[in-house]
């Protein structure tokens, strides 16, 4: 058994109020900058934008507290307009023309996958604060979303026990974050004893917008006498036609559900969510969830976007524990220097939202709670369903051959992304 250990702007001060400190170039020495990669154009700017508005908070906030080591911070925000090619070239600008500490920032995998060489090459640091398909594990990123066994395998596991399914429809949008979740969820539906005939695959591009004749297969797929439920990777602005489709043609929760690993609160803010009351999604945070810590959060949220409206989500709290997990390792380490904040950030833990604690793993992944959570017609959901504690992310998944003997651990001196126990050899970078 395998052992688990920018539009480019700097923001107006106007803008973001009296306490973030924007530094003149004469004052640049005195500030340490903070990049922030997320588009706010495109179609994954339904999701990304609250992530910039939200990295801008947690920086107002940390200067309001003294800074970082006796600096303020100083954001840098970039559009790279969800095009995963201007992701890299947007972050070779923030490294190495404004020289920022760190990077907060990419939503989907592909664009993570074309910064990667650059934060590698650059020896810069990148906290990405979204759910993904695991099989990786670099050095220079640090992986605060869920992996595959902190989202998608525990949904799999709920429906099959509580509600009985039998036949799957994984759903997603084509790319690798959807095509790789799949591949794991698929062979471990078939290590279930689920048939091949029993599962539906089906991928659409992004901003997909005519789901009528694929609802369509979805309900007849349905229809065969077994309970039926969709497992949806479906990303960005496609799922606002893609759950109007569902009421149009009268899927209910009770018929097909629908369990989504990217559809938070945010999305469900422009949708008619009276037909889908009852539908999932599996995350490690909701905004429900009620305790003194994410009742402050909010408060805070509000107040700083002016907007009572405005909700909170699962990536926002994964962005909140990445930047303080960050903090802490810099105040620890004593400089902002990549070398020292990854020697020194491995053990830190910090509070989330839920009202516990995540550490940073060896393997650059965190330590999380997983909940269910149906839709509620407010748009919000309620949690059917809780892990008993916190799960750490696996970034290897047991159930590929081409990964289940392989292990991560970025401390010295093994210092490897790909450990491979069986064999006892590093594969290489991760």
């Amino acid at each position: 058994m395998k052992i688990k250990t920018r539009i480019f702007s700097t923001l107006a001060a106007a803008a973001l109020g009296s306490a973030m400190l924007w530094a003149s170039p004469a004052l640049a020495e005195d500030t340490i900058k903070v990049g922030v990669l997320h588009s706010l154009s495109g179609t994954m700017a339904i999701s990304e934008t609250t992530l910039k508005d939200a990295m801008l908070m947690l920086i107002e906030e940390q200067n309001k507290k003294g800074g970082v080591l006796g600096k303020k911070l100083e954001a840098v925000v970039v559009d790279p307009a969800s095009d995963w090619p201007l992701f890299a070239e947007k972050a070779r600008e923030l490294i190495e023309k404004d020289k920022v500490a760190a990077v907060f920032g990419c939503w989907t995998s592909v664009s993570r996958k074309s910064v990667l060489p650059v934060f590698e090459e650059l020896n810069s640091l990148l906290f990405y604060p979204v759910q993904y398909e695991g099989e990786e594990s670099q050095r220079n990123i640090f992986y605060t979303g869920a992996a595959p066994n902190q989202q998608a395998i525990p949904a799999v596991d709920y429906l099959m026990a509580n509600d009985k399914v039998e036949r799957w429809v994984l759903a997603g949008t084509d790319y690798v974050y959807p095509r790789t979740t799949n591949k794991i969820l698929e062979a471990y539906l078939l290590a279930k004893g689920v048939k091949s005939e029993d599962i539906m695959i089906n991928y659409t591009p992004f901003g997909h917008s005519d789901w009528q004749t694929i609802v369509s297969d979805i309900k007849k797929f349905g229809s065969a006498g077994k309970k039926t439920a969709v497992v949806s990777t479906i990303n960005g602005d496609a799922n606002v036609p893609f759950y109007k489709e569902l009421g149009n043609q009268g899927i209910k929760a009770e018929d097909i559900p629908v369990v989504a690993f990217s559809v938070g609160e945010e999305e469900l803010a422009g949708l008619d969510t009276k037909p889908l009351v009852g539908h999932l999604a599996a995350w490690n945070y909701f905004e429900s969830i009620d305790n003194p810590a994410n009742e402050e959060f909010i408060k805070t949220w509000k107040a700083f976007i002016k907007n009572d409206k405005r909700v909170t989500n699962d990536p926002m709290e994964a962005a909140y524990i990445g930047f303080n997990m960050w903090v802490k390792a810099v105040e620890k380490a004593g400089t902002t220097d990549s070398d020292a904040v990854i020697d020194s950030i491995v053990g830190v833990s910090v509070p989330n939202l839920t009202g516990g604690y995540s550490a940073m793993m060896p393997n650059h992944h965190i330590t999380k709670p997983v909940y269910i959570g149906e839709i509620q017609a407010d748009g919000q959901f309620e949690t059917v369903w809780q892990t008993p504690g916190l799960v750490a992310g696996d970034e290897w998944s047991d159930y590929l051959p081409d990964s289940k003997d392989l292990i991560s651990d970025w401390r010295k001196p093994m210092s490897c992304g790909n450990f491979n126990v069986a064999t006892g050899k590093c594969g290489g970078k991760g």
